[in-house]
């Protein structure tokens, strides 16, 4: 199942590819920002919060609509899996390095 998870962007890790790092539950990732980066400059985009699918931030959500999104995931138990998914990655990643 694929399915979009919310995450808060913390910084902008490469603004000429216009890459953010993302944090989803303690994992932080880098995610592409094209999507919703709009006419602002991207640093204005630090602190949103983001629905992310397949390395992209799809569409800006507030802050109550993510954790809702966070907390019927956790019911779900699909948010606990997408989590342990990145985490397993970023082991991965790091052992690549």
């Amino acid at each position: 199942m694929c399915l979009g998870i919310p995450g808060r962007i913390v910084e902008i890790s490469d603004p000429t590819r216009k890459l953010a790092t993302i944090d989803v539950a303690g994992v932080r990732r880098e995610v592409n920002v094209m999507c919703i980066e709009g006419d602002a400059p991207l640093d204005t985009l630090v602190g949103a919060w983001v629905l992310i699918h397949v390395g992209f931030a799809m569409s800006r959500i507030d802050e109550e609509e993510a954790r809702a999104t966070l907390d019927i995931l956790a019911q779900m138990g699909e948010a606990e899996d997408e989590v342990a998914a990145m985490r397993a990655s970023e082991r991965m990643l790091g052992a690549e390095r």
